[in-house]
């Protein structure tokens, strides 16, 4: 067991860990501390006060904090703060007048002051030396342009989602998914990309949050538009109530009248799918499990363990969303092409 504080950062939501300064220094919720980091010394906010947390759970050696924030180290980073509106108006004008094929999202001082980044977006290579120049000769400052994806863009921005609520990538989400198709159908969810994308245009990584339990509802349930035996007669599945298991079956009379009728999957008869297609339709599962015991993080199976050491993110923003972008376009549009709006 080791004993850690929690920090975070601006604009981040994972919790990193750091060692006590000291045996007896005690940190109180919303602390300022100031914590060396991949990125340089920083400064951030205590999530959580000292405890003791598995050695597996961290990377070891852990990095001390420096000290606690003065107000001098407050004072310093709001006035950071306050040159970055300068900085971003006047990086955009330089962009225009170059001509350039980049939209500038944000800008960030380390505490220092001694690095200024630009975060940007851009659907190709950008060539910006000449620009990195004229910025360097204007703040007098080491400057770092940092190019990100479109999900990236999403999270540093923030946004209402769909649901209207704070999009889940700007305010709870650690890591991105892998987000799929599949998860859209699973879920019984019309493919129509306004209905199952985020603010980002990708899929919406709220599919993947109760994947497991659909995926294995999914196998359980007749498919929509098949045949299925009631206790009232044969009938046609019009829909179904994943949460509930019960399917709205339309049933013809002899006399030709048609009746809907909910039934719970348990009083139907049907083909049900084979054992090996549920294990495909939740995720490889045999594959997943026999991977399990052989890697502790695989890109295809694994996920970043949550909390997060000191190694602060010099990929925290740079494609943090792995392969998910991916998926969604290929994917997505060969599916269209299957299904009518």
């Amino acid at each position: 067991m080791a004993k850690v504080i929690g920090v975070k950062f601006k604009n981040t939501v994972k919790t990193y860990y750091f060692a006590p300064a000291a045996e007896n220094e005690e940190y109180l919720e919303n602390d300022g501390v100031i914590v060396e980091t991949a990125k340089g010394v920083e400064f951030g906010t205590v999530v959580f006060g000292t405890k003791e947390i598995a050695d597996n759970d961290i990377s070891h050696p852990l990095k001390p904090v420096i000290r606690k924030a003065t107000e001098k180290d407050v004072k310093q980073m709001r006035d950071n703060e306050k040159k970055i509106p300068e900085a971003l108006a006047f990086a955009n004008e330089k962009i225009r007048e170059s001509d350039l094929d980049m939209k500038l999202i944000g800008a960030e001082f380390s505490f220092d002051g001694k690095k200024l980044t630009f975060f940007f977006s851009s659907e190709k290579r950008v060539d910006f030396r000449e620009l990195v120049k004229t910025l360097a000769g204007r703040f007098h400052t080491r400057i770092e342009l940092r190019q990100v994806g479109i999900r990236d863009e999403t999270k540093i921005l923030g946004g209402i989602a769909p649901c209207g609520r704070t999009c889940c990538c700007a305010s709870c989400m650690t890591d991105f998914g892998k987000v799929t198709i599949k998860m859209a159908k699973n879920q019984g969810l019309h493919l129509n990309p306004a209905k199952i994308s985020g603010l980002c245009g990708r899929l919406m990584c709220c599919l993947e949050y109760e994947n497991d339990y659909y995926a294995e509802v999914y196998g359980k349930m007749p498919k929509v538009g098949g045949t299925v035996k009631t206790p009232e007669g044969e009938g046609t599945v019009v829909s179904n109530d994943m949460l509930k298991l019960v399917s709205k079956v339309k049933i013809t009379k002899n006399d030709g009248s048609e009746v809907y009728k909910d039934f719970h999957v348990d009083r139907l008869e049907f083909k049900r799918r084979p054992q090996e297609e549920k294990a495909a339709e939740n995720g490889n599962g045999s594959d997943k499990a026999a991977c399990a015991g052989k890697c502790k993080k695989c890109k295809k199976h694994g996920k970043n363990k949550s909390g997060g050491q000191d190694n602060r993110a010099d990929g925290d923003a740079d494609g943090a969303n792995g392969g998910a972008d991916s998926d969604y376009d290929g994917e997505l549009s060969e599916e269209l092409e299957k299904t009518p709006d």
